[in-house]
């Protein structure tokens, strides 16, 4: 490594100078059992860890930081861990959406006000990938991300189980009465064999696999399972790049650009992500300073086949699609979809870290001329129920409801409609429309994944597997089903949603990119005038902040004050 001046670190600020507030901060450096040698001249590396005793998918993470630490001393620096939010998907209730943000707000501004001159970035069940790269972008530290990896296969009976989708499925089989309560139990125990994020193309995966085509990950890293020797030895690069990165001050803002943006929607495209890759896409693409609007997702996403042959849209798991070649191996299909000059954390364009990578199994990755989908993984739907967009996975729907009209079924909560659905004598056939509303980012509150509504008892017994749904809320990456969702406005706030009753006809056209209800502007008008706003959701706390600042999903449900303009003074140190 070359000489370096220790006054351009961050950290010299408060170490380095004669008086009495440094000789305060060195003391108690001491008090921790160090040693000024230890840090003096060493850029110090804050390791963000999303690790708490209820996240699930984070097990591994206690044993990643000593690797992490291990590749920051090696490369001459000096680790530091800090703990922050887990944000434990299946835990936290009423959605981990809810505090996105506010794990956002907790690493910039434990970035900003500590002696850091880098950090590692630990995530990956669903929110933390966005939210710890959304404080660090907002933070102005250079930083790398270190991608919890997908967990091993799920088994049960013989069969490969995936996380979610496959849960789906077999939750529906249950309801219907061809799963017994013994071979439900039996999948519990088998469905989470190791630590790891869900091993299909949910929104873990959807959005570490998008923190890489970002150029924000080492390449390839995304792939690893969490189980594998491999992935401990990633987390020791990630430590040893963190060094050279605070050295460079090279941060986030410097590595994203529209064209990186361009690239992760195309990328997901492909794969089949998550629709909540759109809503978290925006947010940090806002935070960087880029105007990302949600059309450019139908734009870009038109015409792009899905390659990844990935649950819930194709047939394996995360674990194949790594031994197929990975997620380097895989942009090398759609290359000349992507703006390759594009930079990324390691120093090199995205060109260059695809260039050597090969694919071992075309099945899982597929060609060009055999996709998965031809097209239409995603599309952004406009019209008189959703005049500022919602967005639908076509790829992940029966066919014959991408042009469909139906009578409405409108359930103003969860609870309720979680109870009509059990009902054998609802009224409901195949052709109506299920429409949930007051879910969205405050009606929610938080936006949470119920946009997968399940199909009614009655129908299931029928042989009925799937039928049009519509909703204010977001949908798990690993579900399917043709399910509308994010519509924007919410109905909480008097969006369209909030208007339509039952029996109200409701027609979607997927090709013209059409969803709306059948009723004249006039009588929409007379209910909007009627309509009486809800109660807010929460009174006082951190719910009636977020209810206070909160944008609705086609705008990324940032917060507003979190995407001004305008750079944060580096804090005084006195």
């Amino acid at each position: 490594m070359n000489q370096r001046d220790k006054s351009t670190l961050r950290s010299h600020r408060w170490f380095g100078a004669a008086d009495l507030r440094s000789f305060g901060h060195r003391s108690r450096i001491r008090q921790l059992g160090f040693d000024l040698e230890d840090i003096d001249g060493k850029p110090i590396i804050a390791i963000i860890n999303t690790w708490s005793g209820l996240a699930h998918c984070h097990g591994h993470f206690p044993a990643r930081v000593e690797s992490i630490k291990r590749g920051v001393l090696e490369a001459g620096g000096f680790p530091v861990e800090i703990p922050v939010m887990a944000l434990p998907e299946n835990f936290v209730k009423p959605t981990t959406m809810l505090y996105r943000n506010l794990l956002a707000m907790e690493v910039e501004e434990n970035l900003r006000s500590l002696p850091v001159d880098g950090a590692v970035l630990m995530g990956g069940c669903d929110k933390t990938t966005p939210a710890t790269l959304m404080g660090a972008i907002s933070a102005g530290i250079p930083a790398i991300f270190m991608p919890a990896g997908p967990m091993l296969r799920g088994n049960w009976g013989g069969k490969i189980l995936g996380s979610g989708s496959d849960i789906w499925k077999y939750w529906d089989e249950k309801r219907a009465g061809t799963i017994t309560e013994a071979q439900w139990s039996e999948m519990e125990s088998g469905i989470a064999r190791s630590d790891g994020v869900c091993m299909t193309m949910g929104t873990a995966m959807t959005m570490t696999s998008l923190a890489e085509v970002l150029g924000l990950t080492l390449p390839g890293a995304t792939s690893i399972p969490a189980a594998d020797s491999s992935h401990a030895r990633m987390a020791t690069a990630c430590g040893r790049r963190a060094v050279e990165l605070a050295w460079d001050d090279r941060r986030l803002t410097d590595i994203l650009t529209p064209a990186s943006f361009d690239n992760a929607i195309i990328a997901s495209a492909a794969l089949a992500g998550s629709t909540n890759a759109i809503i978290h896409l925006i947010a940090l693409a806002r935070r960087a300073g880029i105007p990302l609007a949600l059309d450019r997702f139908d734009q870009l996403s038109t015409g792009v086949p899905v390659l990844a042959n990935i649950r819930p849209s194709g047939a394996f798991l995360m674990e194949d699609f790594f031994y197929a070649g990975g997620l380097t191996a895989f942009l090398t299909r759609i290359a000349e979809r992507l703006d390759l000059t594009a930079a990324t954390v390691n120093g090199h364009t995205l060109g260059e870290n695809i260039a050597t990578a090969t694919i071992w199994n075309d099945d899982v990755i597929r060609p060009l001329d055999r996709p998965v989908a031809t097209a239409d993984g995603l599309a952004v739907l406009r019209g008189n129920l959703a005049p500022n967009g919602c967005v639908m996975k076509p790829a992940a729907a029966a066919p014959h409801l991408l042009k469909h009209q139906g009578p409405a079924l409108v359930f103003d909560d969860y609870d309720s409609m979680a109870r009509a659905v059990a009902d054998p004598d609802l009224d409901v056939t195949a052709d109506t429309v299920l429409v949930l509303r007051n879910a969205g980012p405050l009606g929610g509150p938080g936006m949470p994944e119920w946009g997968m509504l399940p199909i009614p008892v009655k129908l299931l017994k029928q042989g009925v597997r799937d039928m049009l749904r519509i909703s204010d809320s977001r949908m798990s990456g690993t579900s399917y089903g043709a399910c509308i969702l994010h519509v924007a406005p919410e109905a909480f706030i008097g969006g369209p949603l909030a208007l339509i009753r039952t029996g109200d006809v409701i027609e979607l056209d997927v090709a013209a990119r059409r969803i709306s209800v059948r009723l004249s502007d006039a009588e929409l008008d007379s209910r909007r005038a009627a309509w009486v706003p809800p109660a807010p959701r929460y009174a006082r706390g951190y719910g009636a902040m977020a209810a206070a600042h909160i944008g609705q999903a086609d705008t990324g449900c940032d917060f507003d004050f979190l995407q001004q303009a305008g750079v944060i003074a580096e804090p005084a140190i006195h």
